[in-house]
């Protein structure tokens, strides 16, 4: 069991903790209280936050004020129970969801509705800093969407001077820079997401000629539409190592060390299907941690963890890989196998699992079907798996997962064609 890191007690307790941006010598920071405040962040929707924060976390970020599960209100009190800090989205509705910004009724009636959120919460200790909208420059074209945010940035200033406001942009350039300056001069500064291209960041900020602090609200491993793919257009996931190796060079590389940087919010602790139940989640499915989360630990504690996550190599079906674009015909049998071990040389556990390829097409996170799981196709014992591929031509996907006796796992997976 995960011994919780002791919590330094919060000034303030029964009210606000003023945040505002300084400087502690040559870098940007937010400060809190008066005092820097280092922020070792993940985004966390239904994530287990007391296992964040004693992994060494320290603040999360959310998607919504209310997410279905808890209230903006259990939110903000269980992040204080465990000496956790909070920046709470505002949720606005983006362009490529059917909301028009030019409904002048509409965006007034979508302020209302944020302004009452923001004087619900406003005044609670855990709460950091408020982010109006979540990549709301995703597949738009309506740049008043900038003015909306602006409006409600300048709302937020005089109701609540105790929090600063930021917005969360899908990548970044000249043009969002410009209109960020133009359109939304009342936010107290950016938020930048990106993925594989992170280790571009500091170019891509030159490019833009921007000069001022921001945040990282959403980084981690490669996204699936910047990968390979095979011939059928499936894009090819990095297995659970080879994705902590690539967050901790993206961090490294793009992170570390910026003096601009006021914080940084990994993707994602807790799990969630997009494109496959593994892409992004930093756990499986039944809350296994794999070696992203050591990783992050790392990071933020500058010491990895005792017992350590398995490895795992990609999957050979067939004596090919993914990259090989692996098809089979109706009923044909063949053997997949893969390489896993315990750094600790405990036992793992094995599953092999083939599911249906997601045929989803949703942008920016947004809910996806699960794909169902084949049956009957499969034999395996621990690394070796026989495989039949299925009677219906199509696309499919073969997942393994391995797990150790202390609560950590790895997953790498295999698409291929049945045709």
């Amino acid at each position: 069991m995960l011994a919780l890191l002791a919590v330094a007690p919060l000034a303030h307790a029964d009210g606000p903790v003023p945040v505002t941006l300084g400087m502690d010598g040559e870098r940007h920071v937010l400060l809190r209280g008066g005092e820097p405040y280092e922020v070792r962040g993940a985004g966390i929707e239904f994530g287990d936050k007391a296992r964040f924060r004693a992994r060494g976390g320290n603040s999360l970020r959310t998607w919504r004020t209310d997410n279905g599960e808890q209230t903006g209100q259990e939110v903000l009190d269980e992040a204080h129970a465990l000496g956790l800090t909070v920046v709470m989205c505002l949720e606005i509705t983006p362009e490529r969801k059917g909301f028009d910004y030019d409904d002048e009724e509409a965006v007034r009636r979508q302020f209302d509705a944020v302004k009452a959120e923001v004087m619900k919460y406003k005044d609670h200790p855990a709460l950091l800093a408020w982010m109006i909208g979540n990549e709301p420059n995703l597949f738009f074209e309506n740049p008043k969407v900038f003015d909306a945010i602006d409006d409600i940035a300048a709302m937020i200033d005089e109701i609540d001077p105790n929090h600063p406001t930021t917005t969360a942009l899908a990548g970044f350039d000249e043009d969002l820079a410009s209109l960020i300056e133009a359109r939304a001069p009342a936010l107290d500064f950016p938020s930048i997401q990106m993925y594989g291209d992170i280790v571009n960041l500091s170019e891509r900020i030159g490019e833009a000629g921007f000069d001022q602090p921001f945040m990282v609200t959403e980084w981690g491993t490669i996204g699936h539409w910047e990968v390979a793919t095979t011939a059928w257009e499936a894009p090819i996931e990095p297995n659970s190592t080879a994705k902590a190796d690539n967050y901790l060079k993206s961090h490294q590389v793009a992170i570390a060390g910026n003096p601009r940087i006021l914080g940084d919010y990994v993707f994602l602790w807790g799990q969630k299907q997009e494109r496959t139940p593994t892409w992004y989640g930093m756990f499986l499915e039944d809350g296994s941690s794999t070696a992203a989360v050591d990783t992050m630990e790392y990071l933020w504690t500058g010491q990895w963890p005792d017992d350590r996550a398995p490895t795992i190599t990609d999957i050979t079906l067939d004596g090919r890989t993914a990259i090989d674009s692996v098809t089979l015909a109706p009923g044909r049998t063949v053997t997949a196998s893969v390489m896993s071990e315990d750094p600790d040389g405990g036992p793992l556990d094995w599953q092999w699992v083939l599911k249906d390829e997601s045929r989803a097409d949703q942008v920016g996170g947004d809910v996806e079907r699960v794909p169902e799981v084949v049956p009957g196709r499969l034999k395996s014992d621990g690394g070796i798996a026989e495989l039949t591929a299925p009677m219906v031509p199509g696309a499919y996907r073969l997942f393994v997962y391995t797990r150790d006796d202390d609560g950590a796992g790895a997953h790498a997976n295999v698409p291929f064609l049945v045709e």
